[in-house]
């Protein structure tokens, strides 16, 4: 039988302040964005992991971040935007 192990991966202080930091300085309140933390998935007696990225929508747009990671996501996982634009592209969306 597979069993799949789920770990959780808290959002790292330092990614959370820029995040927030980012929407202040769009005027965005905090009660307009949702965070959920990702987590790892490790299939038991395999060498298979999967980690979940961390997920933050800000005003029904779905941003997909990484631990340690100097890019961030929209929507999914295809296209891949550095963490310095991120206050321009939440400027340009709203």
């Amino acid at each position: 039988m597979i069993r799949i192990v789920k770990k959780k991966n808290k959002i790292r202080e330092e990614l959370l302040s820029k995040i927030e930091w980012t929407c202040s300085l769009n005027s965005i309140k905090l009660e307009h964005i949702r965070r959920y933390e990702g987590c790892l998935r490790i299939i038991e007696h395999t060498n298979l992991a999967y980690v979940e990225p961390h997920r933050v929508i800000i005003k029904d747009t779905l941003f997909l971040f990484f631990n340690e990671h100097d890019y961030f996501y929209v929507g999914d996982l295809r296209y891949k935007y550095p963490l310095s634009q991120l206050k321009d592209y939440i400027e340009r969306l709203f």
